[in-house]
């Protein structure tokens, strides 16, 4: 299984329209076998759905994202519930979902409301979550400590908490840590984070076209700097890049589910 998946890239963003074409091209050269789309807001479902039809090894996420949490975050959240329910077995994840209070703490408890419904969908419709968390990780704690069952399983996108942090993550059993570009930024920190986590609950991700790892730093991200991140686990772990991608891909894979969405059987 010598393939890089990126678990989680925003590819349907105006940033690409560009150069679209040449930019997936540039990500099947570097090893991609998949990439997932999160969700943002009801904006956003149109050309997300657009471009998953374009390219079926682009698997798209339903939900909506806390910093989208506004006055309007009612009928936001109706139309996405629709949506997800009429269709669930088109989306790999519920994502992406969950508390950000870096810029503003306006709609804190409506953000609390938002994440909890969302995880609810989960419980019932049986689908991992893709969680967005920025200075939030005690409020969102207490609310996954109150909702979580074994059965629920996710992903912490562009992981970046501390090591204690991970232990505490590491109790909801089926979640894993979604490693991007910060990983390459010498003072971010989760160079010393990284090797606290367990290799079996890594996944890889660009959260494109934000965060590109160095040596793009400050430059639009795209799918195919995955690689990069992954030479970067390389050198910290001291482990073979094979070893990254198949350990990384199968995390993926069994996460999410891939199966259902792409054949796998040749890999």
């Amino acid at each position: 299984m010598s393939f890089l998946i990126d678990t989680h890239a925003h590819l349907y963003a105006e940033e690409f329209t560009e150069d679209l074409s040449a930019m997936m091209q540039r990500g099947q050269d570097a090893g991609l076998r998949a990439i997932l789309l999160p969700n943002i807001d009801v904006s956003s479902i149109e050309p997300m759905e657009k471009l998953a039809a374009s390219y079926p090894h682009c698997i798209q996420m339903m939900g909506l994202h806390p910093t989208y949490v506004k006055e309007n975050w009612e009928q936001e959240l109706a139309q996405i519930e629709t949506k997800l329910f009429a269709n669930p077995n088109q989306y790999c994840a519920i994502g992406e979902i969950g508390m950000d209070l870096y810029w503003d703490k306006t709609f804190l408890e409506e953000q609390k409301m938002v994440f909890r419904r969302q995880l609810q969908w989960a419980k019932e419709l049986k689908l991992p979550i893709a969680i967005h968390v920025r200075k939030a990780f005690d409020e969102l704690f207490q609310i996954m400590d109150e909702e979580w069952t074994p059965s629920l399983k996710g992903v912490f996108h562009c992981y970046t908490g501390s090591a204690e942090q991970v232990k505490k993550i590491l109790t909801y059993e089926h979640f894993y840590f979604g490693i991007g570009g910060v990983l390459t930024y010498k003072n971010a920190g989760l160079q010393e984070v990284l090797p606290h986590i367990p290799l079996n609950r890594l996944v890889l991700e660009t959260d494109a076209p934000y965060l590109s790892p160095v040596p793009y730093r400050g430059k639009r991200n795209e799918s195919s700097f995955v690689a990069e991140v992954a030479g970067k686990i390389v050198d910290i772990l001291g482990i073979s890049m094979d070893e990254v991608k198949q350990t990384t891909s199968s995390n993926a894979i069994e996460l999410f589910q891939l199966q259902k969405f792409l054949n796998l059987s040749h890999d």
